[in-house]
């Protein structure tokens, strides 16, 4: 059953004060919509229950990619596109530009958002592993003022989130400090874009003296949440990616999981998948190590 357009209220005000003045003048009333990608779906399956939007797509205030000596921040209603036009995303950041390019067709591209695919707090978002393991920071911001967060603790459980009523995120903050990093991502899905993920890994490591000094690993599709393996982190630290590393951090990831079984996939798919990306980030590690 389609949606009724006539039970529905959009406004668009022209600047950041006027959208947070309007949801601080009605707690709760007013949702948030920028690119549509997700609301849009509901609203067509006549689900949207939300009744009330108000439109912060294309507000410049949320619109930039700004470099700073010591961070990015990147707004939070830049697009896929805009990150995979980035060539600071391109060079610093290239698990995010791998992660745009996944998302959604071309179209999907121009019109998704960062902030909006962490709000809708997806665990198979493909964009979220990324900022667990580059450790963003949200800044938020609603009529009352201004707080950080870290994005580690943003997603409290499926589809939930820590925004208090009124408040959004204004921008995705990622420090500068992954130079000499190796990075390594892979989404496995039905096909490689326009699929939500069965599993998919964002991974980050830097090695001194042949030693692995620095390892993150963050997953999407296997809890309930987008997850960092600090426990398969942990048990690298300090090795040579060679000597059957690979398989010892695939049993700790299969040990650390516990994916459920749904309409996509199975607890024990993704159990195995989940294992053997981790392995593949280890080998792939240990090939990058030989040739410098």
């Amino acid at each position: 059953m389609r949606a009724d357009p006539s039970q529905y209220e959009l406004v668009a005000p022209q600047n950041l004060a006027s959208v947070l003045a309007l949801m601080d003048r009605e707690p709760g009333a007013w949702t948030p919509i920028a690119g549509g990608t997700d609301l849009m779906v509901l609203y067509a399956a006549g689900k949207l229950p939300a009744r009330k939007l108000v439109s912060i797509w294309n507000l410049p205030e949320l619109r930039q990619i700004e470099l700073l000596p010591g961070e990015i921040r990147i707004g939070a209603a830049c697009t896929y596109t805009d990150l995979r036009s980035s060539d600071i995303i391109a060079r610093e950041y290239p698990l995010l530009a791998s992660a745009a390019a996944w998302t959604g067709g071309v179209a999907n591209q121009n019109r998704g958002t960062v902030g909006g695919n962490i709000v809708n707090a997806s665990p198979a978002a493909d964009s979220l592993p990324g900022l667990l393991v580059y450790e963003a920071t949200l800044h938020l911001v609603s009529a009352r003022g201004e707080r950080k967060l870290p994005y580690g603790q943003f997603h409290q459980g499926y589809k939930r989130h820590a925004l208090q009523p009124g408040e959004l995120i204004r921008a995705i903050r990622l420090p500068r400090s992954f130079s000499g990093y190796f990075s390594y991502a892979r989404k496995v899905g039905a096909r490689r874009a326009q699929a939500i993920a069965k599993v998919c890994i964002a991974a980050l490591a830097k090695m001194d003296g042949g030693k692995i000094v620095d390892a993150r690993i963050a997953l999407g599709s296997v809890a309930p949440i987008p997850v960092r393996l600090d426990e398969t982190e942990q048990a690298l630290l300090g090795k040579n990616p060679g000597s059957g590393l690979a398989r010892q951090a695939a049993e700790t990831v299969a040990r650390q999981i516990q994916p459920i079984d749904d309409i996509r996939s199975t607890m024990r798919y993704r159990t195995a998948v989940a294992a053997n990306l981790v392995a593949e980030f280890v080998e792939a590690l240990g090939l990058e190590a030989g040739r410098e």
